[in-house]
C-alpha cells in the first residue's frame, strides 16, 4: 500500500469577532444611549429640571405677581424657616402621618397577602377586589371617605347608631379624631401596592424550606417566623421604605379630606408649603420648605439604597 501523504491544511485567517451592542470600541454605548433617550427626555424635563429649579428657587425671594422682581437672598428663607413653629408642627404631624400609615399599612397588607396566598375558593375574586383602591384616584377616594365619615348621614355613624353606640362623632372635624381618621383612609388607599408586592414575595418562597421546617417540627407560626419572614426581608425593606417616601409626600388625599384642618391637626408639610406658595404667594419661601422635605426624603432614600446594597452582598 502506498503511504498517503498528509497535505497540510491552508492556514485560516482568524475570524473577526462581531461587535455587539455595548462591546468596547463598537459604539454600542452610543447606541444604548439612543435607545434610552426617548424615556430619559421626559424624566429630565418633568422631574429633574423642576427639582433643580425648585432647589434654586429656595434661595430667592420670589413672590407671586407679574411685576414681582426676584433676587437672590442666600439662606434668608432658611433662617426664617428655622423659627417658624407652625411649619415644624406640620413637619411633626407629617412624620406621625407617614410612619403611622406605613406601619399600619404593612401589617394589614401582610395579613391580607397571607390570606390571598392560601388556596381558597374564589381567591381570584378576592385578589381582584384587593386592587380596587389602586384603581381609584386619590381625589375620588377622599370624596368617598368624606361621605362615609359624614357626622350626620355617613354610613359609619349610621352603623354605630344601629348597634346602639354613639353615632354623632365628627370624624374629620374633631381635634381628637381627625388625624386618626385620615391615617385610616391613607392605610386603605395604599394597601393594594403593598399587598401585591408582599404576595409576589410569598409566592417566591421555596416550598422546600417550609417542608424542611415541618419535618424539623416547626408549627405554622414557627415556619412563618423562621422561613417566611427572613425570605421576605429584602421585599419588606424595599416596600416599607418606598411607602414611607410616598406617604410623606401625600397631598391630594389629605387636601380633599380636611385641607389641613381642623385647626391644623392634619396640616402635612406638603399642605403647608402649598398654602404658603399659592395662598400667600411666597414662592421662594415655599420652595425652601420643599428643599427641607427633599433632604428628609433623601435620607430615607439613602438608607433604602444602603439596605439594598447590603442585601445584594449578603
Amino acid at each position: 500500500m502506498t503511504a498517503l501523504r498528509e497535505t497540510p491544511l491552508p492556514a485560516q485567517k482568524p475570524r473577526r469577532r462581531k461587535r455587539g451592542l455595548g462591546a468596547p470600541g463598537s459604539g454600542g454605548g452610543r447606541d444604548a444611549w439612543l435607545l434610552v433617550l426617548p424615556a430619559l427626555i421626559p424624566v429630565l424635563l418633568f422631574s429633574v429640571y423642576p427639582l433643580v429649579q425648585g432647589l434654586l428657587l429656595g434661595f430667592t425671594d420670589a413672590r407671586a405677581g407679574l411685576d414681582a422682581v426676584t433676587s437672590f437672598n442666600g439662606v434668608e428663607n432658611y433662617n426664617r424657616l428655622a423659627g417658624n413653629e407652625l411649619f415644624w408642627a406640620s413637619f411633626r404631624i407629617g412624620l406621625i402621618w407617614a410612619f403611622g400609615v406605613t406601619i399600619l399599612q404593612f401589617f394589614a397588607s401582610l395579613g391580607l397577602a397571607l390570606l390571598l396566598n392560601l388556596d381558597l375558593k374564589f381567591r381570584w375574586l378576592a385578589r381582584t377586589l384587593a386592587l380596587v383602591p389602586w384603581a381609584m384616584p386619590p381625589v375620588i377616594i377622599a370624596i368617598m371617605w368624606r361621605l362615609m365619615l359624614n357626622p350626620t348621614y355617613g354610613p359609619i355613624n349610621e352603623s354605630l347608631r344601629t348597634l346602639g353606640l354613639p353615632g354623632d362623632t365628627n370624624w374629620l372635624g374633631d381635634f381628637s379624631t381627625a388625624l386618626p381618621a385620615v391615617i385610616v383612609v391613607g392605610v386603605w388607599a395604599g394597601m393594594p401596592q403593598t399587598t401585591i408586592t408582599l404576595l409576589a414575595g410569598l409566592q417566591n418562597v421555596p416550598t422546600e424550606l417550609h417542608e424542611a421546617a415541618s419535618i424539623d417540627g416547626a408549627g405554622t407560626f414557627g415556619r412563618f417566623w423562621h422561613v417566611t419572614l427572613p425570605s421576605l426581608r429584602p421585599i419588606i425593606i424595599a416596600i416599607t421604605t418606598l411607602d414611607l417616601i410616598w406617604n410623606f409626600n401625600s397631598f391630594a388625599l389629605v387636601y380633599v379630606l380636611t385641607a389641613g384642618g381642623p385647626g391644623g391637626q392634619t396640616m402635612l408639610p406638603m399642605l403647608f408649603a402649598y398654602n404658603e406658595a399659592f395662598r400667600y404667594g411666597n414662592f421662594g419661601y415655599a420652595a425652601a420648605m420643599g428643599n427641607v422635605m427633599v433632604i428628609v426624603i433623601g435620607i430615607f432614600l439613602f438608607f433604602y439604597l444602603r439596605s439594598q446594597a447590603r442585601s445584594r452582598l449578603s
